[in-house]
């Protein structure tokens, strides 16, 4: 059993946490959680490839209306909490997520 440290795609990241923000608000998003937790175990253990896995992430991202909208409602969820966006980085979600931060902070 290896366990490979493979940086998430920008749509798994999104929808990782998409999912963290909503799961405790509703069973359907609880239920994708835990489906996409499991997968992502199958990809370290190798049972599983990732290109499959990949696919999995986008038909639930389309599920929930797509890329920009799991990112927009992720944000918005975050900022509604908290007050502020905290997450930096340099890799497409980090920068679409701030993009959407600002849009909504400046508001």
């Amino acid at each position: 059993m290896t366990n490979k440290s493979e940086k998430p795609s920008p749509e798994a990241k999104a929808l990782s946490l998409y999912l963290m923000a909503f799961k405790s608000t509703s069973p359907k998003h609880k239920e994708k959680s835990k489906r996409v937790n499991r997968l992502w175990g199958l990809v370290q253990k190798d049972e599983l490839e990732l290109s499959d896995y990949l696919i999995e992430v986008q038909n639930i991202i389309k599920s929930f209306g797509g890329y920009e909208t799991v990112v927009e409602q992720t944000v918005k969820y975050y900022i509604d909490k908290s007050g502020e966006w905290k997450l930096q980085g340099e890799d497409k979600y980090s920068v679409d997520a701030k993009a959407v931060a600002d849009k909504l902070l400046n508001k």
